[in-house]
């Protein structure tokens, strides 16, 4: 599957309501149970936190891209989510994070959302690339960046 078809404009949001780093995932996780994409919101969150464990997923450059790897997941997905005034997600900048991007992968699945990261981070090294996203207001000019 490649990353681009992991994105749907139904679990797209250009105007976050978080305000904390557990808010944001409370809503972008939410997003993904309206969608019908996870069964269990506390199983796939707790396998989201046991990553950001390891190290937050704030990658500097206004950018988070929390991801997990769970069995309450039922079909590989992404959320991409914006917040305007950013939201503090102990980023290795310390900057405040704008940019969201969740991964939802079954716990089957091999790779996959390694896959995603890797070219939603090397898209995102660009600042061209993180202005258009900055600017996108509709999922068509959202996807285009990955479409590029």
């Amino acid at each position: 599957m490649a990353t681009k078809d992991m994105f749907s404009k139904e679990r797209v949001s250009f105007n976050l309501k978080a305000s904390t780093k557990d808010e944001v995932l409370e809503e972008l996780i939410q997003i993904l149970i309206n969608d019908g994409k996870i069964i269990d919101k506390d199983e796939f969150k707790k396998a989201v936190l046991k990553r950001e464990e390891e190290f937050s997923t704030g990658i500097g450059m206004g950018i988070a891209i929390p991801h997990g790897k769970s069995s309450a997941v039922k079909e590989a997905s992404i959320v991409f989510g914006r917040s305007s005034k950013g939201i503090d997600y102990q980023s290795m900048d310390d900057e405040p994070a704008h940019l969201f991007f969740l991964i939802a992968v079954p716990e089957q699945s091999s790779d996959l959302h390694l896959r995603a990261l890797s070219e939603i981070s090397r898209k995102l090294m660009h600042s061209d690339i993180r202005e258009k996203i900055s600017n996108a207001d509709t999922f068509e000019d959202f996807i285009k960046v990955f479409e590029e």
